[in-house]
């Protein structure tokens, strides 16, 4: 006979590698690879918003003085907080009851689900990863919200994390395409002068994530300067080089999902990755879960959380036409 415990294998099996297969969404996005790095996942444990403290105006009692004169003391409202929604996401594994009883023996059907499982962590790599370059209206509105709401081509409007950036100047991203089609000899200085644009004292961006056809474009003009560096975060596993000190990826590639002759200049230290702390890469319920007019059974591998930033001001994204 069929082992009677399926249901339990596939959901164990997706338990006990919870915390692997969390750590290996991060791990196959270079911008979240880095915001890990920085230290930026911050998981959730409730609520019905994903808030994030922001600074929007400087302390008004901030001002010289001599000797006895009176400093002022009123009430400053500097703080405040953008809202993100938790969105959610999950691959469910079946198994039927005709495959139970040709993998007859638990490690038969062990060997199946492990298979099986390994497939649905891909699929929700890659549903992850593309969400992260999203602007959050795929799947009726479903979607992360990522770096295409967070760095848009039009800064000036729209509302992201609830805030209008038509209203608050401070909530504005960068965007510049340049005027013709970028070369090797030209992305150098676009570059230096977009990089110079985002950088306040110490805050300046330290990733820049690439496209395949940006990456291809500045590599040219590094092959005439040789100037190669980065072998320090190339232990992320991602190919990086250097712009000013700040490490370049390329994110496109083969499937990739980077948006098309872009390069996006993030500051990780605003940028954040929110999973819930009780849907990360979990079984969505340890408890069997029958098809009611079907002979199989189901577990489902969930995520929940978001993409959020307290500062998309200090990054942006350069386009060439």
């Amino acid at each position: 006979m069929a082992f009677p415990n399926v249901s339990d294998i596939v959901a164990t099996t997706i338990e006990n590698r919870s915390a692997e297969i969390a750590d290996n969404v991060t791990l196959n996005n270079a911008l979240l690879a880095y915001i890990k790095d920085k230290g930026n996942v911050r998981p959730i444990s409730g609520g019905s918003v994903i808030y994030e403290e922001i600074s929007f105006a400087a302390n008004g009692n901030a001002g010289w003085y001599s000797g006895y004169d009176l400093l002022p003391t009123a009430a400053q409202d500097v703080l405040s907080a953008a809202q993100f929604n938790i969105t959610q996401a999950a691959c469910p594994v079946t198994i039927s009851g005709l495959e139970q009883l040709k993998n007859m023996g638990k490690q038969q059907i062990i060997d199946m689900m492990e298979a099986r499982l390994k497939v649905a962590e891909s699929s929700m790599y890659n549903l992850l990863a593309a969400g992260v370059y999203s602007d959050g209206t795929g799947a009726g509105g479903k979607q992360i919200v990522g770096l295409d709401a967070m760095l848009p081509v039009s800064p000036l409007t729209g509302t992201y994390g609830g805030i209008d950036r038509n209203i608050w100047p401070v909530w504005r991203s960068q965007t510049t395409t340049a005027g013709a089609a970028l070369t090797a000899t030209t992305v150098q200085a676009a570059m230096d002068t977009f990089w110079a644009g985002l950088v306040r004292g110490r805050d300046r961006p330290d990733l820049i994530v690439m496209d395949t056809q940006f990456w291809s474009i500045y590599m040219q003009s590094l092959q005439v300067l040789q100037r190669f560096a980065g072998t320090e975060k190339a232990k992320l596993g991602f190919p990086t080089v250097q712009f000013m000190d700040c490490d370049v990826v390329l994110d496109g590639g083969l499937g990739g999902f980077a948006t098309a002759k872009t390069a996006y200049f993030i500051n990780t230290k605003y940028t954040y990755w929110r999973p819930h702390s009780s849907r990360n890469m979990v079984p969505l319920n340890p408890n069997r879960r029958y098809a009611v007019n079907q002979d199989a059974e189901v577990s489902i591998l969930a995520w929940a959380g978001n993409l959020t930033s307290g500062g998309p001001q200090f990054s942006g994204r350069l386009i060439t036409p």
